[in-house]
């Protein structure tokens, strides 16, 4: 696809970026039979193909509108579309430079901004744990709408102090310490079983996201740096930090990213490169913890266990198949829904807030398939879908490792 840049954004990094994706969309239309707001509203421009000729035409000098930020907003980020695409366009690259750009001139509604502002501020901010646990207090009292973004209180357990010859870094994330705590205690101890310790940075904090996403993405690169800064004695010199461990494929996805985020800035450039290398979704280590972990499984449940794949697992980091193979020779009867299993839920970070009509109807089609295998449990790996799948069904829904913890004991 060939797009002639308008003048103001022939010098902008953004602007060379996305015309770089856009020559490589040949404008098939695969992507539409596997987006899941096209599939929902039937609108083109509420699918990959069309939100990618809304942002060819503000690349071109088109002036954007009102409805042209909708239609970009309303795309879940999912990347699905990346995985069916048989020019490998990189659609969540071009989507947040268009999002950006849109931003830039389109003035949003002021109770729209105080929304996304607070999103994006509070979910990041140290005040967000008290606030969580305040809400647990009176999460009887609280509308249902808030009710279903506040997890009933959970105890972590006891964190493993044993010292190990192999180390991982572990992101302790803003959001999933708050929510649901057990998911990191449990991780450290199935590496800890393993003979891995896991280690935490204090100074690192939220992976950046969330701003990003949200369109703040200067504020996103002050998270990502600090973050590099925080984990750089961990992993240079010869410190022993193997790997840096994701335990939330939403973090991990964009972890991952940090060397292409950051390719322009000279002071971090080279060390976001060496940040990305060695991060791994904790399911990239099964493979090397299924034969320690083995011998020591106790009480794995008898009946079948729904897996959700994450879309930032499966389409982000492309990462398929490998949680319901290991834990299956773990023991564990792990099914996969057998329809739409690569559709998003609907959670998307902090989409389920801004966009809930959506995210709801796609999480009930999501759970109708996924209560279709009559599972004694659903698992996942990200917190934002674990909540958000809890939130529409009585059938507990938890990280894959609080599955394989709880079997160790």
């Amino acid at each position: 696809m060939q797009t002639h840049l308008a003048p103001e954004y022939q010098d902008r990094v953004e602007g060379r970026e996305a015309e770089a994706i856009l020559r490589r969309c040949v404008h098939c239309g695969f992507c539409t039979a596997t987006c899941p707001t096209y599939q929902l509203l039937g609108d083109e421009l509420d699918g990959p193909r069309g939100r990618i000729y809304l942002i060819k035409q503000v690349l071109e000098g088109a002036e954007p509108t009102r409805k042209t930020q909708q239609h970009l907003d309303r795309c879940l980020t999912c990347r699905n579309c990346e995985t069916t695409c048989p020019s490998g366009v990189e659609y969540g690259h071009l989507v947040d430079i268009g999002r950006q750009l849109v931003e830039e001139k389109v003035e949003r509604p002021l109770a729209e901004k105080a929304v996304r502002w607070a999103l994006k501020e509070g979910l990041s901010s140290p005040l967000f744990s008290p606030a969580m646990k305040l809400g647990q207090a009176v999460r009887g009292l609280l509308p249902k709408s808030l009710q279903a973004k506040v997890p009933l209180p959970q105890n972590a357990g006891t964190w493993p102090t044993r010292p190990h010859p192999r180390k991982v870094l572990m992101l302790a994330g803003c959001v999933q310490p708050a929510m649901s705590p057990n998911i990191n205690a449990a991780t450290a101890r199935v590496l800890d079983a393993a003979g891995i310790e896991t280690l935490v940075a204090p100074a690192a904090g939220c992976c950046g996201g969330v701003k990003f996403h949200l369109n703040d993405q200067d504020g996103a690169l002050v998270q990502m740096r600090a973050n590099i800064d925080a984990w750089w004695p961990y992993v240079s010199n010869g410190n022993g930090v193997e790997a840096i461990v994701m335990n939330a494929s939403g973090c991990g996805v964009t972890v991952k990213e940090y060397g292409h985020l950051l390719q322009h800035d000279t002071a971090y450039a080279e060390k976001a490169a060496r940040i990305s290398a060695l991060t791994r979704d904790l399911s990239e280590l099964l493979p090397d913890l299924v034969p320690a972990l083995l011998p020591q499984m106790r009480s794995v449940p008898s009946g079948p266990i729904g897996y959700h794949p994450p879309c930032t697992l499966q389409h982000g980091q492309q990462l398929r198949g490998g949680v319901e193979t290991q834990l299956g020779a773990l023991g564990f009867k792990i099914r996969v829904a057998t329809n739409e299993s690569n559709l998003c839920c609907g959670s998307a970070g902090t989409y389920s807030v801004l966009n809930p009509e959506l995210a709801y109807a796609l999480r009930d089609r999501k759970l109708g398939h996924l209560n279709d295998l009559a599972p004694e449990a659903i698992v996942s790996a990200n917190i934002g879908c674990i909540t958000h799948l809890q939130s529409g069904t009585p059938t507990p829904v938890k990280h894959w490792v609080e599955l394989v913890d709880a079997a160790l004991n």
